[in-house]
């Protein structure tokens, strides 16, 4: 009677520890297999359906979920968290004390929108990025026993069904749907570079073979009795059991170091600085105000709630929309170009990024090999060794690496049907010495003619060549001097440096004999040459890297290939690499000497993904904004790190949850796209921020000192209300307008420096003018008896000036040289203008205590907007040539 399998509490991996889950792999991968399944609780003949339905209840879906996925409730609170929504949510509160309900209701709608469209954006982003996970449905065959607990039979579930466990077989083209423990294999190797970083396939063997291994120093990854989800089979079959799923799994492991709160990105720093800046001011002026209004006025009730209404003049109030909407739009252009945005504000850090880390292979080149050529000992071009390897391809069935494959797709194309059946008819198939990664090559014995086998050996030109007496093709063949080898080797390495993989390819004729071939064999060789293959540069990748050079943004290469491939694949694409550093220079550098030296360098080579993290932060200390390209599960750390994580559709689940936008296409020019998209993006926010803030500065100056000379209140609470309304209501459009090709050619930061310059310098012009009104108001039409007449002309001309003045700060040069306003622009500006205009005289205007103007106002309004205009454009000039603006 077989008893019902149950897994020990104690043998389970802590979910909450990355440690825990190391420790656990490794105690499996050194027991030995009966002791794996006692461990497990667990059959060598597999588990029965009721006992994979109890695990599975138990330990959940076989899933590398990310632990923090956010509901509607989580997404709305993300949404919230913004110093411009708190800022608002306060005066809000403010204005519901005071009874203000009117200010209340104002301030709720705007921060209300603001939210609403942020979780819009997060809601549509995890749709699709759940979308992109949907299209891939994995089965995996086990085995599996009768309820009975009689004889087990294979069949194929579902991978998210698998549990500690569940006995499993792998065979090539099968994706590793779990942490498993090796129990046989028939020359299994194994894709694992989506965790090492490592691109050339390893080999993975029974506990029995790696017995001599020192576990103690080898990475996890490189545990020969170990497999890990994400990976993939390129050749060779095995039975392995599950020991561990989902979280518990490696790839969980290094997840959940992804969960939590992302460091604080430039965007966030730059939107935290902001918004104290505002704060500050109004801190200073408001209280100015009210001590000023309450002595002036006496009526401290009325003092009170005109400097709340200041605080709202003083704040741009539609900052959230404004913000929220330019990103939304920067979303919806970014998904044209095929970038999922999963995070609103990355689209402004991607605008920020000054420098973008990406690696050499799958972004810069087509992630493929590629026969070049075919080479004798001498490195003449001879055909003779690739038509040996092609042969010896022919009639080999052990496991094939990708040259190989590279091999057969050029020379199959050329060989017809007739060559084919040529060699079936001309060779036999005697025996077979399989390719395995650890002895470096492959061999395949073929008969050409009774009484003579043929030897024919492939792999790591420092291997074969060590084995090879001769050179040259059979029939003409001479002695490998020690010069010759040398010579080949220099070879070799020179093809190495301009980013050539090279195979050697070398024969041995002898006669027939009995009994099977084995190592002893591969001796005495005779070097027939060497096949040349490439992995050609992306299309495109050179411009592209052109295009971020010409925008400000610097490319970093950093690769776990070696230098020579990197330095080669540089030179083509057009990154410097006069000087590249290895992964163990940044192993060794402290913390101050790795900042300096990701300064100078371009090219990293031989990195490991740990080694990447720790760039990216010495980067980011060095006060860059990163950008980061990664796919594998060990890059998700440096993919959280950046200020922008990027990553492709084709990436592993746990580097696209930790990314923050997702490519559709992996190619280098959309990201150069995306990066001039954010920074049109950020263009149009700030014009908003700078703008509105200096007119709000200097609308409160001109308060500040009417109220010390009027016998009444320059303008009413509510007129203060809804002419910032008004004026927002027409910057609703700025998301739309164009940008000076000038401003996207470097980056651009969030800058509270600039901003308080700015106010500083643009507030103060504004208020002249207003004070000229008021002379005109209070001398040319007796407006001072007439408190409602003035209001309303300062109103009208404060509406009016805050329209214009975006026209002429919207761009750096002269307004008649700079592109013109994106259409909805001048017509939302002019139709809040005649608003403006014709609200005095429309029934609004009892409710807000305005009234009708006299015609010949309108003529001195508009010679006090035209000096205004001239005014701004001068100090705008003699303002850029003393320091940089926000354009």
């Amino acid at each position: 009677m077989i008893r019902t399998a149950t897994m020990p509490r104690s043998a389970r991996p802590d979910a909450s520890s990355a440690a825990a889950t190391a420790v656990w792999l490794r105690e499996l991968a050194d027991a030995p297999p009966l002791a794996v399944f006692g461990r497990l609780g667990a059959s060598p003949k597999g588990l029965t359906e009721p006992e994979a339905a109890e695990r599975l209840a138990r330990y959940g879906d076989n899933v590398v979920d990310p632990p923090a996925r956010l509901g509607a409730a989580g997404r709305v609170a993300a949404a919230v968290r913004s110093p411009f929504v708190a800022l608002l949510a306060a005066l809000g509160l403010v204005f519901a004390g005071l009874g203000d309900l009117r200010g209340a209701l104002t301030v709720a709608v705007m921060v209300t929108l603001s939210v609403a469209v942020r979780w819009w954006q997060r809601t549509h982003s995890d749709r699709a990025v759940a979308a992109l996970r949907a299209r891939v449905s994995m089965t995996t065959r086990v085995r599996r026993r009768a309820d009975n607990g009689h004889q087990p039979s294979e069949r194929e579930v579902p991978s998210h069904d698998l549990v500690p466990g569940d006995v499993l077989l792998l065979e090539p083209g099968d994706l590793v749907p779990a942490d498993v423990r090796v129990l046989s294999a028939t020359d299994l190797v194994v894709d694992q570079s989506a965790l090492s970083g490592e691109t050339m396939p390893v080999s993975k063997r029974q506990p029995a073979q790696s017995a001599t291994v020192d576990r103690r120093r080898s990475e996890l990854v490189d545990l020969p009795a170990l497999c890990f989800v994400g990976t993939s089979v390129v050749s060779g079959t095995a039975t392995a059991v599950v020991i561990a799923t989902g979280p518990n799994t490696y790839a969980g492991s290094i997840a959940r170091q992804t969960a939590g709160e992302r460091p604080e990105s430039s965007f966030d720093r730059g939107v935290r600085t902001v918004g104290w800046t505002l704060i500050r001011f109004m801190l200073v002026l408001v209280p100015i105000v009210l001590v000023v209004n309450g002595t002036v006025t006496g009526d401290w009730a009325q003092a009170v709630m005109f400097a709340m209404a200041v605080a709202v003049g003083l704040t741009p109030e539609m900052l959230p929309v404004i913000v929220t909407t330019n990103l939304a739009r920067g979303a919806v252009r970014l998904a044209h170009a095929k970038v999922i945005v999963k995070r609103l504000n990355a689209i402004q850090d991607l605008g920020a990024t000054d420098v973008l880390c990406v690696d050499k292979t799958g972004t810069l080149t087509e992630d493929r090999v590629v026969y070049a050529h075919s080479i004798d000992p001498e490195g003449r071009p001879d055909g003779q060794a690739a038509e040996y390897a092609y042969l010896a391809l022919h009639f080999q069935t052990g496991p094939r690496i990708h040259l190989d494959e590279a091999i057969r797709a050029q020379l199959a194309d050329s060989a017809d049907d007739a060559e084919d059946l040529l060699i079936e008819a001309l060779h036999d198939k005697v025996d077979e010495i399989g390719f395995d990664h650890a002895r470096r090559r492959g061999t395949v014995v073929v008969r050409r003619q009774p009484g003579e086998h043929l030897l024919i050996t492939k792999g790591d030109p420092d291997v074969v060549l060590a084995r090879s007496t001769h050179a040259g093709a059979l029939g003409a063949v001479t002695e490998l001097t020690p010069s010759a080898r040398a010579q080949a080797r220099d070879m070799v390495r020179a093809h190495a440096e301009h980013g050539m993989r090279m195979l050697a390819v070398a024969v041995k004729q002898g006669p027939g004999r009995a009994g099977r071939y084995d190592e002893d064999d591969e001796f005495g060789l005779t070097l027939v040459g060497f096949i040349g293959f490439v992995d050609p540069v992306r299309e495109g990748a050179a411009e592209a890297v052109r295009t971020l050079r010409e925008h400000g943004v610097a490319v970093k290469i950093l690769t776990g290939d070696n230098e020579h491939v990197a330095a080669h694949v540089c030179a083509r694409i057009g990154v410097p690499s006069q000087r590249i550093a290895l992964g163990r220079q940044v192993e060794k550098a402290s913390d101050t000497a790795l900042r300096a030296l990701v300064e100078r360098t371009s090219v990293f080579a031989k990195l490991t993904p740990a080694h990447k993290a720790r760039i990216v932060a010495a980067l980011r200390e060095g006060g860059h904004a990163v950008g980061f390209v990664g796919d594998g599960v060990n890059d998700a750390p440096a993919l959280r790190l950046a200020d922008v994580g990027i990553a492709a559709d084709t990436a592993t689940d746990v580097a696209k949850d930790a990314a923050d936008l997702i490519l559709l296409e992996k190619d280098l020019g959309v990201i150069a796209r995306g990066i001039v998209e954010g920074r049109r993006t950020l263009g149009n926010t700030l014009k908003y921020v700078h703008i509105t803030a200096s007119s709000n500065f200097g609308n409160v100056l001109s308060v500040l000192v009417a109220s010390v000379f009027l016998p009444f209140l320059p303008m009413l609470p509510i007129q203060l209300v809804v002419q910032n309304l008004l004026y927002d209501a027409a910057q609703l459009t700025l998301p739309w307008d164009r940008v000076d090709p000038g401003y996207l050619r470097r980056p651009r930061r969030w800058d509270a420096h600039g901003l308080t310059r700015f106010m500083l310098v643009f507030g103060p012009l504004s208020s002249l003018f207003d004070l000229m009104t008021f002379a005109v108001l209070w001398w040319v039409f007796g407006a001072g008896s007439q408190p409602a007449m003035f209001q309303t002309g300062w109103f009208v001309e404060g509406l009016a000036s805050q329209l214009l003045i975006v026209f002429l700060l919207r761009v750096a040069g002269p307004v008649w040289r700079a592109s013109w306003p994106a259409r909805p622009v001048v017509i939302a500006a002019a139709a809040v203008g005649i608003a403006g205009v014709l609200l005095p005289l429309s029934a609004l205007a009892g409710p807000l205590g305005l009234r009708p103007l006299p015609g010949s106002y309108l003529l001195w309004l508009g010679a006090v907007l035209l000096g205004y205009g001239l005014a701004a454009e001068l100090t705008k000039k003699l303002y850029l040539r003393r320091r940089p603006a926000w354009w």
